[in-house]
């Protein structure tokens, strides 16, 4: 069986590909079967997500390219631009994944958000969808025009940052009180 827990970089031959869905794709560490019928495992830090485009690093050097699966989704769009963006900030205040497109939004279907999203004047309908949603911009993975800031904060810091982490912190202080 195969192992990964490491990145390639997005320009290393890809010798298969694993499709997920995203709720798959959420989970730090499993077997998984490849579209070539064979089964990987993997490992990565608690809170890792895979994206669609990222690469594995196998332990025997081969690369698997990880793909958004198609999924059922709810797509949000607006006759009025600034009605989409009330929608995205409403959504994005109750955390919810959500995937940003040309002139529309997508997220997992659920009617409690389906009545607040048409509540602020946009349509709601059903699609199959690869499901990509934005990583946040505190994520150890976020996408800015493609760009992957997982690389370049190894690069900066040497290790990945971590919230309460820096200069700006104060270390933990043990009182002794007698």
């Amino acid at each position: 069986m195969l192992f990964a827990e490491s990145f390639a970089d997005g320009e290393t031959p890809v010798t298969d590909r694993l499709v997920l869905a995203y709720d798959a794709r959420r989970r730090s560490r499993q077997r998984v079967t490849l579209v070539g019928g064979e089964e990987m495992g993997y490992v990565f830090p608690a809170g890792t997500v895979l994206r669609h485009g990222d690469r594995l690093l196998t332990g025997s050097g081969r690369v698997v390219a990880v793909e958004a699966a198609a999924e059922a989704l709810l797509e949000v769009r607006a006759d009025d631009r600034l009605q989409l963006i009330r929608a995205a900030y409403h959504l994005g205040n109750r955390h919810v994944p959500v995937q940003l497109a040309e002139g529309c939004l997508r997220f997992q279907p659920d009617h409690v958000l389906t009545e607040m999203v048409i509540g602020l004047g946009c349509t709601v309908s059903e699609v199959e969808a690869p499901f990509d949603p934005e990583g946040g911009a505190y994520s150890a993975h976020a996408h800015a025009g493609g760009h992957d800031y997982r690389a370049a904060r190894a690069t900066m810091t040497g290790e990945p940052r971590h919230p309460g982490s820096g200069p700006q912190s104060s270390q933990a202080r043990i009182h002794e009180f007698k």
